[in-house]
């Protein structure tokens, strides 16, 4: 890294035409895609997607695995003038009911068995179902290109759903221009090269998954998507890949460290990055011992700004608990209870400024105006900024540091999860009167989801049924670990359920 990045924007399309036409750009389960066959198929996706949906703007939605659609849909639909709305593989038929509905999508591309587990009503009239199989068929039929675009990089290229600590998830809203400099600044500080391979493991409905795409196609690199079952799957991708840089989020690092690592899949790491939630100091151990010379990044983030900091590799010995330092093109400020810039040691709420601030929720003013507000009167960005609740600290030497969050999230596995979907899917069985969703310290989950409930006298066993319906109605990362039975709920002088109480006990 010896230049500064490059801090103008282009459509984020445009990605599809920085590498070197013959080396490998995307490897798929039965081929490999160099960068000139990554255009082609950009373009004639794109040129598809026009013809079928002509409306710039619209919505189109996909539901599948990760494979040519999934990775090819970023670009090619921005190139087309739609929006993407990539939906986690993970959420079953409830959940996508109302993410289309939503977002108001047009078309709904996914796996067979994904849209054979749709009920009535959980599409939308407007909304066209196809196949991905046939999609891609049919885009290829077609044999048309669709030339690069000329997109106004502030035009709205995704929506990428993320849930909120209250009610159901919620659509940020990102521009080509978010899109295309967070790539631009992670293949900046991650010092990614054209020789460099990513194995892309996190969804690609996260921002941190998507980017592990965009990142390295920036870099003129490629990303080989992997749908893992089992850790060892995704340490024998690294050996017959010779992977170079590889992303997760702590329980699933816990679980790589308990692997016998092979020499041929360690060899070619040159980095290693985290995010989704801190690294402990063991775990910070264990990864330096199983890869020696691969440089580690702890990274923070959020999806309302994509990313926020990362720690210097040649610190994470030294300061393995901070958050780092604000990434290229964001400034970051931790402003005091008062509205001021607060002091080194002092507790405040990390404020993300910049272009990579998110253009704010889809069609939910209230919610953007709680989360999107203007920029502290100290900022060099000014205009809008995303003030996260989270608390954090900064130190002498600038380095951030994690204290807590404000709100009621439950993170999990890497996954932000709202208690009140839990709780509102729970009593929708009728089996309970009264549920509470928290978050309770968990070794391997970061937090477990415990769910406490008061029966509601209805049907015969509710302590065997509820488990069963909740794991039909719910991905499997929301499911509580541990339901807890109560005769009744512990209130505070407000009359309402005591959650801090329960917390107190559980955490115990």
């Amino acid at each position: 890294m010896h230049s500064a990045p490059d801090p103008e924007p282009k459509p984020l399309d445009h990605l599809a035409e920085r590498g070197a036409e013959g080396d490998p750009a995307l490897i798929l389960r039965g081929e490999t895609l160099n960068h000139n066959e990554l255009k082609q198929r950009v373009a004639r996706l794109a040129a598809w997607l026009a013809s079928e949906v002509p409306e710039k703007g619209a919505r189109v939605a996909t539901w599948a695995a990760k494979g040519e659609l999934t990775c090819l849909m970023p670009l090619a639909a921005a190139r087309a003038g739609l929006v993407h709305v990539p939906i986690n593989p993970l959420l079953k038929h409830a959940q996508v009911a109302h993410i289309l509905s939503d977002s108001g999508a047009v078309m709904l591309i996914g796996t067979k068995a994904r849209l054979a587990s749709l009920e009535e009503g959980n599409v939308p009239a407007i909304c066209t179902v196809l196949e991905e199989s046939a999609a891609l068929a049919a885009a290829e039929a077609l044999a048309g290109e669709l030339p690069p675009s000329n997109a106004d990089t502030d035009d709205l290229a995704a929506i990428l759903y993320t849930s909120g600590s209250t009610g159901k998830p919620k659509g940020v809203m990102l521009s080509h221009a978010n899109l295309w400099l967070g790539a631009v600044s992670v293949a900046y500080y991650l010092g990614m090269a054209a020789d460099d391979v990513t194995l892309a493991v996190l969804p690609l409905s996260f921002d941190y998954g998507q980017n592990q795409l965009l990142s390295s196609w920036y870099a003129g690199g490629c990303a080989v998507p992997l749908d893992y079952l089992f850790p060892r799957d995704v340490m024998k991708a690294c050996a017959k890949h010779g992977v170079t840089t590889l992303a997760a989020v702590p329980p699933l690092w816990v679980q790589l460290t308990e692997l016998e690592w092979s020499d041929d899949a360690i060899r070619a790491m040159r980095r290693l990055t985290n995010s989704g939630g801190a690294l402990t100091t063991d775990l910070v151990h264990d990864l330096r011992s199983i890869f020696p010379a691969a440089n580690l990044f702890p990274m923070y983030g959020l999806t309302e700004a994509f990313r926020s900091t990362f720690l210097d590799p040649e610190l994470v010995d030294s300061h393995p608990t901070s958050m780092g330092k604000a990434i290229p093109f964001a400034e970051i400020l931790v402003i005091d209870d008062d509205g001021d810039v607060a002091a080194p040691g002092e507790e405040g709420e990390l404020v993300h400024c910049g272009p990579l601030v998110a253009q704010g929720y889809w069609q939910d003013a209230e919610r953007t105006a709680e989360r999107f507000k203007p920029a502290p009167a100290m900022s060099e960005y000014g205009g809008i900024a995303v003030w996260s609740g989270d608390r954090v600290t900064r130190d002498d030497e600038g380095l951030l540091y994690f204290v807590g969050r404000r709100d009621a999230m439950i993170k999990s596995a890497g996954n932000r999860i709202s208690p009140q979907e839990v709780e509102e899917a729970a009593l929708a069985t009728g089996l309970v009167a009264e549920a509470v969703a928290l978050g309770i310290k968990d070794d391997r989950l970061g937090q477990a989801v415990h769910l406490i409930v008061r029966a509601s006298g209805e049907g015969e066993d509710p302590q065997a049924a509820l488990p069963k319906i909740l794991a039909k109605e719910l991905p499997n990362f929301m499911n509580p670990q541990v339901i807890h039975w109560r005769e009744a709920m512990p209130l505070n002088p407000n009359g309402k359920i005591d959650r801090n109480a329960l917390t107190q006990e559980l955490s115990q």
